[in-house]
């Protein structure tokens, strides 16, 4: 209809156009040269009526490509008060204008729903270009390395520089673990990286996941398989030996009974016999009683939770080491906000973990002037409820730091090395994590995180 509409108008036009031109010949030859000047300008009018005419849909195709290519949607032709041979081609537009836009809404939505679950996850992902300019990162990276803001990856230097190294020198499809403190927090990051290309430029994405807690449980179930072998062998291995040497010893025992004549008893020779076996049976009861606390330890499996005020967990242990304390003339301070402060925990459980971090810091501090212990709850930013033991001693060397939760590892003389290692693993019973901040010759922090 359009066309048809199109070519009468054209016919018309050039209909007149014609007969302009055979009125001014007409008049013309008549020597007449005014109707031919008035027709002449008649023709030219009808000619640039014309050249509009047939142009005037170029135009209007040509400005909604220019607004397509600039993205502007918006437009709107108004088809009921268009020419009618326009307004099919109005529609069109409208029509296409209408797709444009449901696109631009379905391809923001997708953006927006991609972005939204990119926040929502707990692995931490940035994404910058071959200049290091930082295009994105989720909220989990800044939460994690406590980073509001990050222009470009070299910036990260100097606030990360083991993240940065790891980082610059990661390759594709070569996952690592980078250990971190970042504040308060010892960190262990597992790292993975890929490149891709768009628009032109090489982008870089960075994916990092908190494998602490898993790899503490992987490491305490390792150490745990272990030790169940090692007890059950040293026990098996060592019962025999102290029942021996205990029917030998008085075996001894007996031959010196019977008499005392040098002839037939070289008394000194039994004496040395008898010690000798004393000290084997000694020992060999020292072992097995050792490979006893430890299986007793390794069968502790499952927590009983109950809601538990922290103020009274901490007044328990308190009053349980308050004499002990006060002989070292050590101050236990307690600090709980708020005051109602409630913990899902197993009371025993705690209490014994508490105590040997005590028991610990009690060592620590035993040769300071004012030695004072700490016990100090609250909650942190993430609404975890956190217990620390802090303690003004001696601190731990940094190269100890990562081997005091290792079974049976000690510095004191007299201690077993399972304190600590109990501590971590009844943490894990809790699905919570042991954390520890220590500097030589100012102290220590052993932090609870629930």
């Amino acid at each position: 209809m359009t066309f048809k509409r199109l070519e009468i108008g054209i016919f018309f036009r050039l209909l007149g156009i014609l007969v302009l031109l055979y009125a001014a010949v007409h008049y013309g030859h008549r020597g007449t040269y005014a109707p031919v000047v008035f027709a002449g300008l008649l023709v030219v009018v009808l000619v640039l009526e014309l050249t509009r005419y047939v142009t005037r849909s170029n135009k209007e195709l040509a400005n909604f490509l220019l607004a397509v290519r600039y993205r502007d949607f918006s437009q709107h032709f108004n088809e009921a008060h268009a020419n009618p041979a326009l307004r099919q081609l109005y529609s069109a537009f409208n029509q296409l204008n209408t797709t444009f836009r449901q696109l631009s809404a379905e391809k923001e939505a997708q953006f927006t729903y991609l972005q939204t679950v990119l926040e929502l996850i707990d692995t931490g992902i940035i994404s910058y270009d071959d200049e290091g300019h930082v295009e994105w990162m989720n909220e989990s990276f800044k939460q994690t390395l406590e980073l509001p803001y990050l222009r470009t990856i070299q910036a990260l230097q100097k606030r990360h520089e083991d993240l940065y190294h790891a980082i610059t020198q990661l390759a594709p499809g070569s996952p690592v673990v980078v250990k971190l403190t970042v504040g308060q927090k010892t960190l262990q990051l597992l790292l993975s990286a890929t490149s891709f290309r768009l628009h032109g430029r090489e982008f870089t994405l960075i994916a990092f996941k908190n494998v602490s807690h898993a790899l503490d449980e992987t490491e305490t179930e390792a150490w745990q398989k272990l030790l169940r072998v090692m007890t059950h062998e040293i026990m098996n291995s060592v019962a025999p030996i102290a029942s021996l040497a205990d029917t030998l010893r008085r075996h001894v025992q007996l031959e010196k009974a019977k008499g005392s004549d040098p002839y037939l008893h070289d008394l000194d020779l039994l004496d040395d016999i008898e010690e000798g076996i004393g000290i084997i049976q000694h020992r060999s009861e020292g072992l097995l009683n050792f490979a006893q606390v430890y299986r007793n330890f390794s069968k502790i499996t499952t927590p009983l939770l109950t809601t538990i005020y922290v103020q009274e967990l901490f007044s328990s242990v308190q009053a349980l080491l308050a004499r002990s304390l006060a002989e070292e003339k050590i101050e236990l301070v307690l600090s709980v906000k708020p005051q109602d402060l409630l913990l899902q925990a197993d009371s025993h459980l705690m209490e014994q973990v508490l105590i040997n971090l005590v028991l610990n810091a009690a060592h620590a501090v035993k040769e300071r002037a004012q030695p004072q212990i700490q016990l100090v709850a609250y909650t942190d930013e993430k609404e975890r409820v956190v217990l620390e033991v802090i303690d003004n001693g001696t601190g731990i060397p940094a190269d100890l730091l990562d081997s005091i939760f290792i079974p049976f590892f000690t510095t004191h003389k007299s201690g077993s090395g399972i304190g600590l290692s109990l501590a971590k693993q009844i943490m894990h019973l809790h699905k919570g994590s042991i954390q520890v901040q220590s500097v030589e010759e100012a102290g220590s922090i052993f932090r609870l995180l629930f």
